[in-house]
């Protein structure tokens, strides 16, 4: 991890990303700046609370490109939050359209269980 949080600001507006780090891709053996979001999805309607992660991640997204193109954004959420809501089809389809970079973690276990690019 390098920021905790990654602050950024463009255009005399402040932004606080939840996480900066570096990823390490063993493939490419290279290494890879990643800017985290981390989202919960607790409320009533995981819809509603995805609409404003939605926004806020492109928000984040425009924000990264303009301060630090360096930095790749991704979405984390709990795996719970995953099967949940983000395996349905409207969400697949969402998530494809606004090409949204996830982590998936298990939050009892501590650990990441997917990164989908």
């Amino acid at each position: 991890m390098t920021h905790d949080p990654l602050l950024l600001e463009v255009g005399g507006t402040k932004f606080e990303i939840d996480l900066g780090a570096q990823q390490l891709l063993v493939a490419e053996q290279d290494q890879e700046k990643i800017a985290v979001e981390i989202k919960t999805f607790l409320i009533h309607s995981p819809l509603t609370d995805y609409h404003g992660a939605l926004g806020q991640f492109l928000n984040y997204r425009v924000a990264l490109e303009i301060s630090d193109p360096t930095h790749i954004l991704y979405l984390a959420m709990a795996l719970v939050a995953d099967e949940a809501f983000f395996k349905q089809e409207f969400a697949q389809i969402s998530l494809e359209t606004y090409q949204m970079k996830q982590i998936i973690y298990a939050p009892i276990e501590e650990v990441i269980v997917q990164w989908i690019k």
